[in-house]
């Protein structure tokens, strides 16, 4: 007589349609409540993010530290300070100017609307394509819409309320960065203790050459952003461009987007040196698209040669995606991520494809 409870009485339990029809209820709610998580703590979601890359990007100057013989929980004081440090001062010096300078963007955008359309650029092109009425339209009802403008700048009133939002998250993703920081060693054991026991060292080996690669791109590029708005401000500084410190804020912040950042920051400035004239504009275009190309030809491959080897074609695909799926942080970490995904697919698949 056959026991109760045996295997084939649980296979059996397993293809009933009751049960099926139960499990995958159960699948579809936990899928309906993950979508609900993410959908109302996505802002925290962003904030562990950032500060996860972060701490990989910071992890690599900890280690030489180490190798230097300075005690891991030294090292991570040393530099989430110096970290501290540049933030702090960023806010103190940088933030009192980026908020006037907004405010006076948002109170002087009609002005500049209404001197793009008399312009003789626009003139010319209104007298070929007949497009004042449709833009003229276009432009009052997006300035008539608070919550358009309010949405790109936080409008003149809410930018204390940004910027206090800001130096909140800022404070947030510091105190993550150090716990992130000082945690990592045991994540990544802990992590690692996940893969079969024969597995663990090759999992090791191929975890710890991307985080390397993480933490070296986010290096680089912090580097790369740097050098690029402070160029981008220097020039704005030489020709009058207004707003430069606003406008080199924004410069670094987009040149942490690959591919494009450089592309949209060099189109924003130009469109805000426009307002000044034509001739201040090309002054600022001409040497910044060829900073641009220096940039990409000498001053990132030589940054970024030990961090990332990801093809053209697949990085605009992954920045694409990224930006698409999580906005700027998917951007950020969508080259990094592909160059995990391409390591894990030569490593793996193509050596097991290649052992067959």
């Amino acid at each position: 007589m056959r026991p109760v409870g045996s295997g084939d009485d649980r296979a059996s339990v397993r293809h009933h349609p009751i049960y099926f029809g139960f499990m995958t209820s159960v699948g579809v709610g936990l899928a309906l409540l993950a979508f609900f998580i993410v959908t109302n703590v996505g802002e925290l979601l962003v904030w562990i993010g950032a500060a996860l890359f972060i701490a990989l990007g910071l992890d690599p100057v900890v280690r030489r530290l180490e190798l230097s013989h300075v005690p891991r929980p030294a090292g991570i004081a040393v530099v989430v300070s110096i970290l501290v440090g540049v933030v702090a001062l960023f806010f103190a010096l940088l933030i009192p100017t980026i908020v006037t300078q907004t405010s006076q963007v948002l109170a002087r955008a009609p002005g500049y609307a209404e001197d793009f359309l008399n312009s003789e650029f626009f003139v010319t092109l209104d007298d070929q394509f007949q497009v004042r009425d449709r833009v003229t339209a276009e432009i009052d009802r997006f300035l008539a819409n608070s919550d358009a403008v309010g949405g790109i700048f936080g409008g003149v009133l809410g930018v204390g309320t940004v910027i206090l939002g800001s130096l909140f998250g800022t404070l947030v993703v510091l105190v993550l960065t150090l716990y992130f920081l000082a945690s990592l060693p045991g994540m990544k054991r802990w992590a690692y203790r996940l893969a079969p026991r024969s597995r663990r060292p090759r999992v090791e080996a191929l975890a710890e050459e991307i985080t390397r690669s993480v933490g070296l791109y986010v290096i680089g590029q912090a580097c790369v952003a740097l050098l690029n708005g402070t160029f981008a401000f220097v020039l704005m500084s030489v020709v009058d461009v207004p707003f430069s410190v606003l406008l080199g804020f924004v410069v670094a912040l987009l040149a942490f987007i690959p591919l494009v950042g450089g592309t949209i920051a060099a189109v924003l400035v130009s469109l805000i040196a426009l307002t000044v004239g034509w001739e201040t504009a090309l002054l600022f275009a001409v040497p910044y698209i060829a900073y641009l190309q220096i940039e990409a030809y000498f001053i990132s491959p030589r940054i970024m040669h030990r961090a990332v080897a990801v093809p053209g074609a697949v990085a605009v695909i992954a920045v694409i995606a990224g930006g698409s799926l999580l906005g700027v942080l998917g951007a950020l970490i969508a080259i990094p991520t592909a160059a995990a995904v391409m390591l894990l697919l030569k490593e793996v698949f193509i050596a097991r494809q290649d052992d067959l």
